[in-house]
């Protein structure tokens, strides 16, 4: 069995997601103890629970210590049982960090999953909208092609979400991006609940966005604004960079006492931070690492986060490949 401390490096729920996915992926058991450790409320939250459950679905495997607040899990993966999973999630925990487990084991079986419930704008993870045009554009071009439909959004505090993803097996090439090239275009979306419309909430966020790209870029961006049923009230920003390499993106998220117009401009000047510093954004650079693993590569990005060394090491746990750091590129080689 693979023992990971999950209070190494970032100590985060992302430890827990890398694991149990490469874990299903490989057939290798895994035991992570000290989940989300340095956390202010360590051990295993709505979404980590989800995650794990669905995984064990998937591979129709077996979890030990599956429990709110649990601070160690043992997985045993089994074989592919079942590519139509249905996951509920009961907080608004992040959509996108349930499918982000999932969608590694994916790459060989491919999946159809729903997910009910839970956030696709919330605190401390990126959109939805982050996984449908950046992560995902990126992933297509070395093969993988994963698609999510939102049926319903759902924000912070509340959660609600509809969503449908589905992903077919992956003939992965290497993921190559050491220079972005040229832009081509910016674009946007700006979502508000249907509450929030009578302050024009989503418009606001996306004319402050797209002022400071005009004048950053010298372009006109496309922001789309769209206002959404929910449960509850909230926004969210997604801007994105397409150049003729990458993807690179930026958002915010909308909240209580938040004017629009600084999530607008806090998209924005995460983009150009993102964009003028590397060739994918950080929060790219992370969650590339084990399709890099399985295929091979190198990135730039715009700096390596603790969330990206973290990855590494629980990737290098499972795979036989090593990670290296040179200024701002990630390379991989095989061992």
């Amino acid at each position: 069995m693979i023992e990971i401390d999950g209070e190494y490096g970032s100590g985060g729920g992302q430890v827990l997601r890398t694991a149990v996915g490469l874990s299903a992926l490989t057939g290798e058991p895994c035991r992570v103890t000290n989940i989300r450790a340095k956390r202010a409320n360590p051990g295993l939250r709505e979404q980590h629970l989800q995650a794990i459950r669905a995984m064990a679905a998937y591979c129709n495997g077996t979890v030990e210590g599956a429990a709110i607040g649990s601070s160690e899990i043992a997985f045993h993966p089994g074989e592919a049982a079942s590519d139509q999973l249905e996951v509920t999630i009961g907080t608004a925990g992040s959509v996108g960090l349930v499918l982000q487990a999932l969608l590694i084991p994916a790459t060989a079986s491919g999946f159809d999953v729903h997910i009910v419930g839970g956030a696709t704008y919330g605190k401390w993870a990126v959109p939805i909208s982050y996984l449908q045009h950046v992560l995902f554009p990126i992933l297509a071009r070395v093969g993988y092609d994963p698609q999510v439909r939102v049926e319903k959004e759902g924000f912070y505090p509340k959660g609600g979400a509809r969503v449908h993803a589905t992903a077919r097996p992956a003939r992965l090439q290497p993921i190559t991006i050491v220079e972005k090239g040229d832009l081509l275009a910016v674009r946007g979306i700006s979502v508000a609940s249907r509450s929030l419309e009578h302050a024009q909430v989503a418009d606001r966020q996306a004319q402050a966005a797209a002022k400071l790209v005009r004048t950053h870029f010298g372009v006109e961006p496309t922001i789309e604004t769209r206002y959404a049923d929910a449960f509850c009230p909230g926004s969210g920003l997604q801007l994105w960079a397409e150049t003729a390499n990458s993807v690179i993106g930026g958002n915010a998220l909308g909240e209580r006492g938040k004017r629009s117009e600084d999530v607008g401009t806090e998209a924005a000047e995460m983009l150009i931070d993102e964009f003028d510093a590397g060739a994918v954004d950080c929060r790219a650079a992370d969650q590339l690492l084990p399709y890099m693993a399985l295929a091979g590569g190198e990135i730039l990005t715009s700096r390596i986060t603790d969330h990206c060394r973290t990855n590494a090491f629980v990737i290098e746990r499972f795979l036989p490949v090593a990670f290296t750091f040179e200024g701002n590129l990630i390379r991989v080689e095989r061992k």
